[in-house]
C-alpha cells in the first residue's frame, strides 16, 4: 500500500508498534514449518500467492509471498503498514482476514514475508468471468486487455501524478459490471478504450477537466455528446446511477472519495458499524 514515507528511517526496523510486533512473532516458526505448498494461484508485481495447507489442523489458506529488500535497515515501513492495516481490516466480515504472518528465506538466503490469509475458492475477476462464460456470449480477453476495461481516463491519457480517484473509477466500473453482467467500457487498445469512454459520458473539454488537454496523450478526439448513464445501466435505480455519475467524474480531484460513496444514501442499508 502507497503512502506517504515520512520519517521512514525511524519506522523502518525490524519492527515497530503493532505491526512490528507481529513480524517479531512470526519468526519463532518459519512459514514452511507450519504450511505446505499446495499450488500456486496467483502472481502479481509484489508478490506470488500459494493455495496451502497448514500442517497443525489441515486447513486450507493462502499464502502471499513477498521478497523484502535487503539492506540493514530491516521490514520496510510500507510493508508494516501493510500488515496493520490488513490486521484491522480483518475485523470486518466483507474482507478477506489475514490470519498470521511468516518470515523465512527463499534458496537463495533472501528474506521472504508470507502473510497468511483465509482461503476463497473464487475473487471478483472470477466472479464476473462466470457470468460471461455461462449468461453472455463474451469472448475472454488477455489479463492486459481486461485491465484496460476499469483504467481511469487520466491514466490513459498518461497523466504520471494521479491518486486513488483512479481506484475510485475502476470500482464505478465493476460496479457497473455486477449490475449488467457487461463491461462498461470494453476495449482493446487505449485509444478504443478511450472512445467506449467518451461516448457514454462525452468527449471532455477544459471547461469539464481543467488540465485535459495538457496531459500527454491528449490529442483532438471526435466530439461525442454526453449519454445517460442508464442507456448503460438500465437495471440501477436512480440512487444507484447518481452515486456511479460521482464516481465517473471526468475531473479527478471533483470524483467522489471512497468515504463519500460509503455515505451515499445507496448505501442506506448497509451496517456500517465495521466502517
Amino acid at each position: 500500500m502507497e503512502n506517504n514515507n515520512n520519517n521512514n528511517n525511524n519506522s523502518k526496523s525490524s519492527g515497530t508498534g503493532t505491526a512490528g510486533a507481529v513480524v517479531k512473532e512470526s519468526q519463532k516458526s518459519s512459514a514452511m514449518d507450519a504450511y505446505e505448498k499446495l499450488e500456486k494461484v496467483g502472481e502479481g508485481t509484489y508478490g506470488k500467492v500459494y493455495r496451502a495447507r497448514e500442517k497443525a489442523t489441515g486447513k486450507i489458506v493462502a499464502l502471499k509471498k513477498t521478497r523484502l529488500p535487503e539492506d540493514d535497515e530491516g521490514v520496510p515501513p510500507t510493508t508494516l503498514r501493510e500488515i496493520s492495516l490488513l490486521r484491522m481490516l480483518s475485523t470486518d466480515p466483507l474482507v478477506v482476514r489475514l490470519l498470521d504472518v511468516k518470515q523465512g528465506r527463499n534458496k537463495e538466503g533472501k528474506t521472504i514475508l508470507y502473510l497468511v490469509f483465509e482461503y476463497m475458492d473464487t475473487d471478483l475477476k472470477k466472479y464476473i468471468r462466470s457470468f460471461r462464460q455461462t449468461s453472455q456470449n463474451i469472448p475472454l480477453h488477455t489479463v492486459k486487455i481486461l485491465t484496460l476495461w476499469y483504467r481511469s481516463p487520466e491514466v490513459l491519457l498518461g497523466d504520471t501524478h494521479y491518486s486513488t480517484a483512479v481506484d475510485i473509477w475502476s470500482v464505478a466500473c465493476i460496479f457497473a459490471e455486477l449490475v449488467t453482467n457487461q463491461a462498461l467500457f470494453p476495449g482493446d487498445s487505449e485509444v478504443q478504450q478511450l472512445h467506449h469512454i467518451f461516448r457514454l459520458l462525452g468527449t471532455p473539454n477544459e471547461n469539464v477537466w481543467p488540465g485535459v488537454s495538457k496531459l500527454p496523450y491528449w490529442h483532438e478526439y471526435p466530439q461525442w455528446r454526453q449519454q445517460t448513464l442508464s442507456s448503460a445501466v438500465p437495471n440501477l435505480d436512480d440512487t444507484g446511477l447518481d452515486l456511479l455519475s460521482k464516481m465517473l467524474i471526468y475531473e479527478p480531484l471533483k470524483r467522489i472519495s471512497a468515504k463519500k460513496a460509503m455515505e451515499h444514501p445507496f448505501f442506506a442499508d448497509i451496517n456500517k458499524a465495521y466502517l
